[in-house]
């Protein structure tokens, strides 16, 4: 091919490329956000169990994940075959104020061999029968645990399956034939290996848990991220979602399809590779670069296909942490000590806040960021030009604002400064906050006094709402580090004499205050009245729903930057249901995100719809 010609095949693959991106603002991004994610960009770091650099960090991270290998079901020997450690690692995380994700990599350390025997493994009855009763025994304990866990299949795994098989499903593997009773309506091939996860979280009832599979970016054959950069894209996707319909991305026997899908956008920070491997796998950071081009527009590109054709959101996962203040030396705990990448200043630098929201317009619902191998650049140490710990700061800003709201399905975010609400949360306007003037001498729109001297005036009406906390706290209740118990008050009342007194106790993180089973119709709009005080740490706030099992757990929330409401007030915060909604609702509530040592308390009253 003359260079004429390939620069002209490149100019239409290009613009190919680009008016599918246009497309996008037609269709919007596709699917449903799994409600571990909570409609909200998340953010989170690996950290090993027992760690506590996130918790003391100060910055409000969304979720942490760990790797579980083999031997993780008896702590690599050093107790009970009961899974116990990984109950541990639940409730540490959850304790903290993350969700905690499981990178599931126990497959290559089963016996007889590594990645390249990953076929040869799934034929042997006795390795799978092993294998999935651990995996049953993870599902156990997540259900046990109860709140959300995001379970990540096995790394790469399929895509080696996809080269093994020469793409085809149906070669025999031993699942049904392994032995375990609820893998006895699966097929024996490779697709019935991957549909055993859904099978056994069925089996178990773990619909607490959110599986996410693994797409591998050179599972066609193709490494479209760094080598095949003139292929068109769509062929490339066709290719691995054909092969993975029958693995539980499409209707199966199981019922039930995988939730998210994962991607990680490289395993080493880019001048690793670059110094040791002379291979380079830097990514274009600007916004007009050609889809051509090993850049990230190529990536989004990509996702964005995944995206529209199986109707996923996208997970990423193990994201380097170099920036290029790193010194490119091996990483053994100094300041700069790692290697140069440019992925944490991609999505938290100058233009963080545009590449936010393109990405999250392609699907993606969550960045995790954690080293894929030793002397690697890690968040410890990542000092940036300024002299700060680059991603702890710059994320911390971000998720301490609030952080980005996730578009709806067949919908997309609107560009900075395009009139959209960077948080995704919203304000009921038509019925404004009032200023009190004082914390506790504030009046309300129906004349009566807020409650603030700990005695309300003689023409205050009861409180007609669903949960006004006349009498008790109507099975309210607290969760999370950051909240102690609660507790009906006359400090402050909205309507009537009483409000639920949320106290905060100075711990950073997360707090949830809930109740089960409102009765909420659907499609509804509930209303919270909120009393933030002066001076207070609170972040960010967020109305929320969670529905049940019949509604596979679907969260409904937006999240608040605490700027937006007035402090020594009453603010009404609104979350709407969506159509078809169940009731009663598994869960409604108030979710908090505070920063600092901060100790005091929020109000909540007059919930109604």
């Amino acid at each position: 091919m003359t260079n004429t010609i390939r620069r002209a095949f490149a100019a239409l693959l290009t613009l190919t490329c680009l008016g599918a991106l246009t497309a996008q603002a037609a269709t919007g991004v596709q699917g449903p956000v799994p409600p571990a994610f909570q409609n909200r960009l998340m953010v989170g770091l690996f950290e090993e169990a027992g760690q506590n650099w996130m918790r003391d960090s100060n910055v409000p991270w969304d979720a942490r994940y760990r790797y579980f290998t083999k031997g993780w079901a008896d702590n690599w020997g050093y107790g009970a075959h009961d899974g116990s450690w990984a109950a541990s690692f639940f409730t540490e995380t959850k304790a903290q104020g993350y969700v905690p994700v499981v990178t599931y990599y126990q497959l290559f350390g089963e016996p007889g061999g590594g990645e390249q025997e990953t076929l040869a493994k799934l034929k042997n009855a006795s390795t799978m029968r092993s294998y999935f009763e651990d995996v049953k025994l993870l599902l156990q304990r997540a259900k046990a645990f109860g709140s959300p866990v995001i379970l990540h299949v096995e790394p790469d795994a399929v895509g080696f399956l996809q080269f093994q098989t020469a793409s085809n499903p149906n070669v025999p593997a031993a699942i049904a034939s392994s032995g375990m009773p609820e893998l006895a309506g699966l097929p024996n091939t490779v697709a019935g290996w991957s549909l055993a996860f859904l099978q056994l979280r069925k089996a178990v009832g773990a619909n607490n848990v959110v599986l996410g599979l693994h797409i591998s970016a050179w599972a066609s054959g193709k490494d479209i991220a760094f080598n095949s950069l003139t292929d068109p894209l769509q062929p490339e996707v066709d290719k691995v979602v054909n092969f993975l319909k029958p693995l539980g991305l499409g209707t199966n026997v199981t019922g039930a399809t995988y939730d998210v899908l994962v991607g990680d956008p490289l395993d080493r920070d880019a001048d690793f590779y670059r110094l040791t491997q002379g291979a380079d796998h830097t990514w274009d950071m600007s916004d007009a670069a050609s889809l051509t081009l090993r850049s990230y527009n190529r990536y989004a590109e990509w996702l964005r296909l995944w995206n529209q054709t199986s109707g996923k959101r996208w997970m990423l996962w193990q994201i380097p942490l170099g920036n290029s203040n790193h010194l490119n030396i091996n990483n053994s705990g100094g300041a700069r000590q790692g290697y140069k990448d440019n992925r944490t200043e991609y999505f938290f630098g100058t233009s963080g806040d545009a590449h936010r929201r393109k990405f999250a317009n392609v699907g993606v619902v969550a960045l995790m960021y954690g080293a894929g191998a030793g002397g690697q650049s890690s968040y410890q140490n990542d000092q940036g030009t300024d002299g700060q710990p680059y991603l702890k700061q710059r994320a911390g800003t971000f998720l301490n604002a609030g952080g980005l709201g996730l578009p709806a399905a067949g919908t997309t975010l609107p560009p900075p400064g395009g009139g959209g609400s960077t948080d995704g949360g919203t304000v009921d306007a038509g019925t404004p906050p009032v200023d009190a003037g004082t914390p506790d001498g504030g009046t309300r729109p129906d004349g009566g006094t807020d409650g603030g001297t700990g005695s309300s005036d003689a023409g205050t009406p009861a409180d007609p709402s669903k949960y006004g906390f006349e009498s008790n706290a109507q099975g309210w209740s607290a969760s999370g580090a950051a909240l102690s118990a609660v507790s009906t008050t006359t400090a402050k009342a909205y309507a009537g004499t009483r409000s639920l007194a949320v106290p905060f106790n100075g711990t950073s993180g997360k707090g949830t205050v809930a109740v089960a089973n409102a009765a909420v119709p659907s499609g509804k709009t509930v209303t919270f009245q909120l009393w933030l005080p002066t001076g207070s740490k609170i972040t960010g706030v967020q109305p929320y729903t969670l529905e049940g099992a019949s509604a596979n757990w679907r969260w409904t929330g937006n999240w608040i930057a605490v700027g937006s409401l007035k402090a020594g007030a009453w603010n009404a915060i609104t979350v709407k249901l969506p159509s078809g909604s169940t009731t009663p609702l598994y869960q409604l509530g108030v979710e908090f995100q505070t920063t600092g040592t901060w100790k005091g308390t929020v109000y909540l009253d007059a919930v109604s719809w």
